[in-house]
């Protein structure tokens, strides 16, 4: 193992960061960043700390301890029902909709170039429930119709941005302004929709419009995980070409970068996370914006930082959804409201430093 020092900022201001290189007996060499890997471990314990409490939150409030004595399988019958019956589906889910969330929203901005390259501004949150409202709506469909009508909607709105937004490549201003306009022609579909709906089912397709993780159970989480197993490990395998993409792509192509392949391969990727979280928990608002930028704040690295966007989604929904039943209990305030509010503050935060700063 070599230790190695680069320095982040400019002339005086510049700063040691100290990075570690791993090496392995057939010659392959992984740069770790010692900053990031301790801000991803701390995001994990966080995660997994306000998971316990949110699982002993409830009607039928239980101790952190007891519930770790219940995960390990050494409560009593009633802990257990509760535990892993009614409340750890619900966790999961918040867990795996906010990773796929961080994710996702890290991959637009890191391909778009600019913060406010995420899935919320683009407008593939409201594609996929307008796929789900046709579901809702126009068929009275099933919950694994409206999911699946969520997906449809998501990958189509996501591949209608990035064929409008192409000429010679994808830029990355073309492409976030190109998602604000489909984000506000399907906006106003979804509320023809809603127009166009019966009481129950528009009273269905606003709740679901909010985000929520109230009612979720084992068939939410097990699509959810299976497309999270084969799309994270795809998304981080292709780190290093996104990282060299932030350079342009007539640099990225000179060091051998496939860049329209590896650019398509993770907006499909975002696209997919991005449309199986809406499916699974409904369009939950700025966790995508949120979750990278939090994360590159804490570990003050200029990359796309995937992994650690990931764990901020992560702990930044299970948190939410605590908060929110904590305030006003398990089923009375969707999770979509405190994250849209808390959101919407860092959006115009934000926006005014983007503004200082001359970008925008």
């Amino acid at each position: 193992m070599r230790t190695a020092v680069k320095t982040t900022g400019e002339g005086a201001a510049a700063k040691p960061r100290a990075t570690h290189a791993l090496r392995t007996p057939g010659g392959l060499s992984v740069r770790l960043d010692v900053r990031a890997v301790v801000v991803v471990v701390l995001l994990l314990v966080a995660a997994l700390a306000a998971s316990v409490v949110l699982i002993g939150t409830g009607d039928f409030p239980i101790p952190a301890a007891d519930v770790v004595r219940t995960l390990m399988g050494d409560g009593n019958p009633g802990q257990e029902f509760i535990v892993n019956e009614l409340r750890l589906p619900r966790v999961l889910v918040g867990l795996l909709v906010g990773a796929s969330l961080g994710l996702g929203g890290a991959l637009f901005q890191a391909i778009s170039r600019n913060p406010l390259g995420s899935p919320d501004i683009l407008g593939l949150g409201q594609g996929a429930t307008a796929g789900a409202l046709v579901m809702i709506v126009l068929f009275s469909g099933s919950a694994a119709e409206v999911t699946m009508g969520a997906l449809m909607g998501g990958l189509v709105t996501g591949m209608a941005i990035y064929l409008l937004a192409w000429k010679r490549g994808v830029h990355g201003y073309r492409l976030v302004l190109v998602g604000i306009g489909v984000s506000a022609i399907v906006t106003a579909v979804n509320g023809y929709l809603i127009t166009k709906a019966d009481l129950v089912d528009a009273s269905r397709a606003v709740v679901w419009m909010t985000g929520s993780l109230s009612g979720r159970d084992w068939a939410q989480v097990w699509p959810l995980l299976a497309l999270c197993a084969v799309l994270v490990p795809l998304v981080l395998a292709n780190g290093r070409g996104l990282r060299m993409m932030e350079m342009g792509d007539d640099v990225s192509n000179a060091l051998g970068v496939r860049v329209e392949r590896v650019r398509m391969l993770l907006m499909v990727s975002a696209v997919l996370l991005t449309a199986a979280a809406t499916a699974a928990a409904g369009p939950v608002s700025f966790v995508a914006l949120t979750a990278p930028q939090l994360a590159r704040r804490l570990t003050r690295s200029p990359g796309p930082n995937l992994l650690p966007s990931l764990c901020m989604g992560a702990a930044l929904l299970v948190t939410a959804d605590w908060v929110s039943q904590r305030t006003f209990g398990a089923d009375q305030l969707p999770v979509g409201v405190v994250t849209g509010v808390v959101g919407g503050g860092y959006l115009l935060w934000l926006l005014v430093a983007e503004r200082r700063a001359g970008r925008i």
